[in-house]
Formats: structure tokens, sequence, C-alpha cells
């Protein structure tokens, strides 16, 4: 729901790629990356073509796993938004696999004609975002050492489809380099590679009722955004934090378990106690006024991503000296 492109790039190459191998073999030949014919043939059309769809099942079921797992952003930042980011990977790392392999050519003498097929290049730059924006939430530890987190899964689908071929380490380079490129703040990719707004219009148009789903009955609702984005935005919002109350809960039961649970309320008073007591007061004393502390505004931003006020996560932070980890437990149990 609410990630009509997302769906789109699960859907249809995952159809094109079953056909191809299942139904039409003698057309997998159209869709290979040949790097070869690329440079020497001059058929341009093959990055499009071998650059979209997968022919090895692995790499479809596993791409499309993470398609799956990433569909947070386009929720979360807007179709248009999203599409511009997968615009520029793909540009950037159709580039970077030319560089790529004729830096493996000069310096290790290796010969190479044909890379995996599919859309892996913008899967691969899709970590890029998820690990520096998606929050870390661990989930239980292995053996005591160990920790699981809410994203270790993801990591695990990425580390599949790495070493499912020999030359995909390639594309998941090339891919991880694009992702950064677009994402600088210094290079200012974004400002130059992205979907214009009468491109995604079109696309809203026409592409967007096939793709789209219907709103759960069961969702809750929340207030009513200016635009789409950020409607779409705040009901990204508010699953993300449905999903990490659920994973803080269980945390909390295996703590209880082990008998190291750690009592936040004697800690930290509630939030909606202070809030309470500062609007009866008013003005508190300034005894009572704790002195301030330095915040980063990375955990600052990192705590609204996830649907909390600004004030909110200065105070958890404050209250947690700057410990990104115990203000977000802090402020989901409150």
């Amino acid at each position: 729901d609410k990630a009509p492109l997302s769906k789109s790039l699960l859907l249809v190459p995952s159809a094109i790629s079953i056909l191809l191998t299942l139904l039409f073999q003698h057309y997998q030949k159209f869709f290979a990356y040949n790097l070869q014919a690329i440079k020497e043939d001059f058929q341009i059309w093959r990055l499009v073509c071998g650059r979209t769809i997968c022919l090895d099942l692995k790499d479809t079921f596993c791409s499309s796993l993470l398609i799956y797992n990433f569909r947070i952003f386009e929720r979360r930042y807007g179709s248009r938004k999203f599409s511009s980011f997968l615009l520029g990977a793909w540009m950037l790392s159709a580039l970077f696999d030319l560089l790529l392999v004729e830096i493996a050519q000069y310096i290790f003498g290796i010969t190479i004609n044909n890379l995996p097929s599919g859309f892996l290049g913008p899967v691969f730059a899709l970590f890029v975002p998820f690990y520096s924006s998606i929050p870390r939430v661990q989930v239980t530890q292995v053996l005591g050492h160990f920790s699981i987190t809410n994203k270790t899964l993801v990591y695990i689908l990425g580390l599949q489809l790495l070493t499912s071929g020999s030359y995909i380490w390639i594309l998941a380079l090339s891919g991880l380099v694009s992702g950064i490129c677009y994402n600088s703040s210094i290079l200012k990719v974004h400002r130059i590679l992205y979907v214009p707004s009468w491109v995604a219009k079109i696309f809203s148009w026409t592409l967007e009722p096939i793709f789209s789903s219907a709103e759960p009955t069961n969702e809750v609702r929340v207030g009513m955004g200016a635009t789409v984005d950020i409607q779409r935005q705040q009901r990204m919002e508010l699953l993300d934090r449905q999903i990490m109350m659920s994973q803080v809960a269980q945390m909390r039961r295996q703590r209880q378990q082990q008998g190291g649970m750690i009592n936040w309320n004697r800690l930290f008073p509630p939030l909606r106690h202070r809030h309470n007591a500062n609007y009866q007061d008013h003005r508190p004393s300034e005894q009572d006024t704790p002195p301030p502390t330095e915040v980063s505004e990375e955990q600052v931003a990192r705590l609204m991503e996830m649907g909390f006020s600004r004030g909110d996560a200065l105070e958890a932070l404050r209250a947690s000296n700057n410990d990104l980890n115990v203000a977000t437990n802090f402020l989901l149990q409150h």
C-alpha cells in the first residue's frame, strides 16, 4: 500500500523473468547484459534490457524481496523522489559498471564481456539510505554476543544476492558508489538526475491507478497532511513506529524473563508528566531545570523520522546523554 512504483518493480520484471526462463528461453539473448556488444557494436538498447530484467531466478527472488523491504523509502519520500533516486542510481551505476570493467582489465588482466542481468545496480544503491536513515533496533541476541536487529534480514538478503554470481560484485560496488554519489550533499547529483514533474504526473495518471492498492480498512487513521507526500510520510512514520513498538515490547519480555529489565520510569519521568507539569506551572523553577546538554542534530533528525516531535526528541536525548538507542526505547515506552 502507498508504494505503486515498488509494486510495479516487484511484479513486472519478476513476471517477465519467469516467462523468459520457463517459456521464452530463445528470447533471453535480447536481455543479456553484453558489454562487448555495447562497446563494439554500439547496442545501447542492451543497457535498458540487460539492466532491467534478471535472467537468473535466484537473482529475481532476492532482488524482489529487497525491493519489497525498500518500499519504505517510497512511502516516506513519495513516488517521484523515490523514482528520481532509482533513475539516478541506474544511470550512475551503468557508468561505473563500464569503468570497473576497464579497471579490472587494466590492473588484473581480466576480460569481462558479460555481467549478470537485472535491476541490480539500483537495488544495491538503496542500501546506502537504508544504512544511513533507518534506525537500528536490537531484536534479540544469538549466543549472547551476536545481535539480531530489524535490519539483519535485509543485509542477509543482500549478501545472498552478492554471492549468486561470479561478477555480481562489480554491480554491487557500482551500485553502492552510485548510491553514495546520489545521496551526497556535496556533489548535488540529485539536482541533475531527477524525474521532471510533468513525467511524474503522466505516470501518476496512467500507471499509478493500475498498481495502487486500496487502503486497508483496519489502518489507524492519522491527521491529513497538506500534500500527498506528507500524507504518505505520516502513514509511513506511523507504521514504522508500530513496528518498532512491537520489537521493543518483545525486548522487554525477554529482559523480564532474564531478570534484567530496566525500569525506565525510575530513571526518567514520563514525558507526558513533564509536559503537564510545565503546562500547569507555565514556567519551571530554575532549581528544577537541569543544565542543558549538547544534542546531535543528526540524532534528532533520526528520531523525528520515526514520528516523534522535535521537542520530545531533544528531551529524550538530553535525558539519555545522547544515547540514540536509549532515547528511542524511552520515547516508544512513553
